[in-house]
């Protein structure tokens, strides 16, 4: 387990290098874990006690996540489909986590399909499990990519944001968090060469979609954080709103949503590589509420599916370059 890169912790901030792991291997930075005899994964239902972690996932090489169940079980078939995969005659692909109750966990070779619930307190639950996992299974290279739904910026409704950047609320790269009482801020900068490689394969192999990339607001909530008109409070005016809309324009953000600050920091604190791929269900600039059509909505959830299924079956070489 490799040693912290400052010697103390100050307790303000935290000045990490956003840069990748040496080796190709996980980087968790906390020294504690080397005194545990074991460790109980308890929201994934696995744990080095119980689970030969190294055997049933040493050799994944993608981890996809998004916010709900039923959605990452579509996408692990997706995948299993679009890869070829074959379970041996009497079998099917299962959720590893069911016993949790809380997450799912679906394994297609070398593709983890994860859910991660909403905003960032539960994907920071599962991401630490996760990062623990990869690191348990000795994966190498893994990638990280998040898979989820946004509002757009000035973009229209089913357009495809691979994030080049995530910000919080004050336009900042950065994640603040409160820990033992005090405040604390970590990188958020997103992987370039990994956004820009897929959108490269989307635009080539998916030509008929709208796919953009541009940085990604980060909020605390759906409702007042980000700035709608709509929630059961409201203290600002719709001139305030829009004010604040073309704030985000000019600083090239192009959707919000409520995980990628927290998914962007901890790929960074781990060394890992990460992207966040989402479709927009509205355009913000028109309107707060959502009114697409379900069937709509659901078209619209398979389209960053197809984007990150493209990248992957690209760097497996089971994609045909035109």
């Amino acid at each position: 387990m490799e040693k912290s890169s400052e010697a103390t912790w100050n307790g303000y901030r935290e000045e990490k290098k956003c840069n990748d792991s040496e080796d190709g291997r996980v980087r968790l930075q906390n020294p504690h874990l080397r005194n545990m005899s074991s460790d109980n994964l308890y929201h994934l239902g696995v744990g080095t006690h119980t689970h030969n972690l190294k055997e049933m996932f040493g050799d994944v090489k993608f981890v996809c996540m998004g916010g709900t169940n039923q959605r990452m079980e579509t996408f692990a078939r997706y995948v299993k489909k679009e890869l070829g995969i074959q379970f041996p005659a009497g079998t099917d692909m299962y959720d590893i986590s069911q016993h949790s109750h809380r997450y799912c966990m679906y394994k297609v070779g070398p593709v983890l399909s994860v859910s991660h619930g909403m905003g960032a307190p539960s994907l920071s639950i599962l991401l630490h499990e996760i990062l623990k996992l990869l690191y348990y299974a000795e994966c190498k290279d893994p990638v990280l990519i998040r898979i989820g739904t946004s509002g757009g910026v000035g973009v229209p409704p089913g357009s495809v944001v691979v994030s080049n950047g995530a910000v919080n609320g004050l336009m900042k790269e950065e994640l603040e968090m409160h820990i033992l009482g005090k405040v604390v801020h970590r990188c958020t900068k997103m992987d370039q060469k990994l956004a820009d490689e897929i959108e490269r394969v989307g635009k080539r192999h998916l030509p008929y979609m709208n796919i953009v990339t541009g940085k990604t607001l980060c909020t605390n909530d759906f409702y007042e954080g980000q700035g709608r008109l709509d929630g059961a409070f409201c203290y600002y005016t719709e001139d305030m709103k829009m004010e604040y809309l073309e704030l985000l324009r000019s600083h090239g953000v192009v959707n919000i949503e409520m995980e990628s600050t927290q998914f962007a920091s901890m790929c960074n604190q781990a060394g890992v590589k990460g992207a966040i791929v989402c479709v927009t269900f509205v355009d913000r600039t028109k309107g707060d509420q959502v009114c697409t059509p379900k069937s709509t909505q659901l078209e619209f959830q398979e389209r960053p599916q197809q984007v990150v299924v493209a990248y992957i079956k690209s760097v497996l070489g089971l994609l045909q370059e035109t």
